[in-house]
């Protein structure tokens, strides 16, 4: 019974022209992407964090290898604006007990020497003791995975294009 009902979602997924949002991501950036990030210099830790962070973000949305840009099908250039924390929770007390981390990346692609900017945004929430200081650990942790969510936003955009590209040429092959 289990594998009956497993073959027909697949035959109604397959039966419907289904495809992943990562293929038509994929059409977008082509078979191999390089990746830059702009160091901050107010903080240029957090520059490697989210390099490493687009770096598996590419690898396994995209299913791409990266290269180095004169190898590159499509390059992508990252700008990340200042974290900032804003308090979202307080204790009976008045002290603070969660943050919320809030991660802006403005993101230049460049694809056939055409360049396109976007904007992508990602937040992270995270509890603190109360009355106690954002650790560096709590610091790094809330950059990553708000670059990751930022990051999964750039991909969504990415996919919506290349989706809208598929359906206006299919479009066109009509006509």
């Amino acid at each position: 019974m289990r594998t009956l009902s497993l073959l027909v979602a697949l035959f109604l997924l397959v039966g419907c022209g289904y495809k992943p949002s990562s293929k038509y991501a994929r059409q977008s950036v082509g078979e191999s992407v390089s990746t830059s990030v702009v160091i901050s210099a107010m903080d240029p830790e957090n520059t490697v964090i989210i390099k490493d962070a687009v770096d598996s973000a590419i690898i396994e949305v995209f299913r791409t290898s990266l290269t180095t840009q004169d190898q590159s099908n499509t390059h992508l250039t990252l700008n990340m604006s200042n974290p900032s924390y804003a308090p979202i929770q307080y204790n009976s007390n008045g002290y603070v007990v969660a943050y919320r981390m809030t991660l802006n990346l403005r993101i230049k692609k460049t694809h056939n020497a055409l360049s396109k900017d976007y904007s992508a945004k990602g937040t992270y929430d995270f509890t603190v003791e109360p009355n106690a200081v954002v650790t560096d650990q709590q610091r790094f942790d809330a950059i990553r995975l708000s670059a990751i969510k930022a990051i999964a936003s750039f991909v969504a955009q990415i996919a919506a294009e290349g989706a809208r590209s598929n359906y206006n040429s299919s479009q066109k092959a009509e006509e």
